[in-house]
């Protein structure tokens, strides 16, 4: 069994999740502005950062980082030039063939799941437009279900930044050494 077809195993067992590989999402890594920069990495919170994307196991661990993009550039922007799009598109990112979802004949792909920020793509599942799941119980339940699992990288970002306390201040380096970092 795969590295990918395991963790699909455990987001399907922790949180009700099949043919999920992971949750991708982006943290705003604090800084101190670098000279010349203007407002490159300015973000929408209102402070400097570097943004680090990165897809998260079942049990918050990173499987893919992609590091050092501009504050003020948004999560689905991000991801577009990141080499972790490529791979998927390329399919060189050893996504497992699609399966059928448990106790059903329905075959469906392996699927990375985020926000709603980004696009839809065969191997990436966002959820339902809020206003579309508020009279459709199956889209509730599916987007109750996809934020549940996707949880998965929040908290991944909360132990980073409480392991390595680094992450509670601003970053004073060059935008070089903060991406090492």
């Amino acid at each position: 069994m795969g590295q990918f077809q395991k963790i699909a195993l455990q987001y399907s067992t922790k949180w009700n999740f099949p043919n999920c590989i992971g949750a991708i999402d982006g943290k705003h890594v604090r800084i101190k502005a670098p000279k010349n920069s203007g407002s490159l990495f300015y973000n929408y919170k209102d402070y400097h950062s570097m943004v680090m994307l990165a897809v998260v196991d079942a049990d918050y661990k990173f499987t893919a980082i992609d590091v050092g993009s501009y504050g003020r550039e948004g999560d689905a922007g991000i991801f577009l030039k990141s080499e972790i799009r490529r791979r998927i598109k390329n399919n060189t990112f050893n996504i497992p063939p699609p399966k059928a979802l448990p106790g059903t004949d329905t075959v469906v792909p392996h699927v990375i799941i985020r926000d709603e920020a980004f696009a839809l793509h065969q191997n990436l599942m966002k959820p339902y437009p809020r206003q579309r799941s508020l009279h459709d119980v199956s889209k509730a339940v599916y987007n109750y279900r996809l934020s549940r699992a996707r949880r998965t990288t929040e908290n991944a970002f909360g132990i980073l930044c409480h392991y390595f306390r680094l992450f509670f201040r601003p970053i004073s380096t060059a935008p070089e050494t903060t991406e090492k970092l």
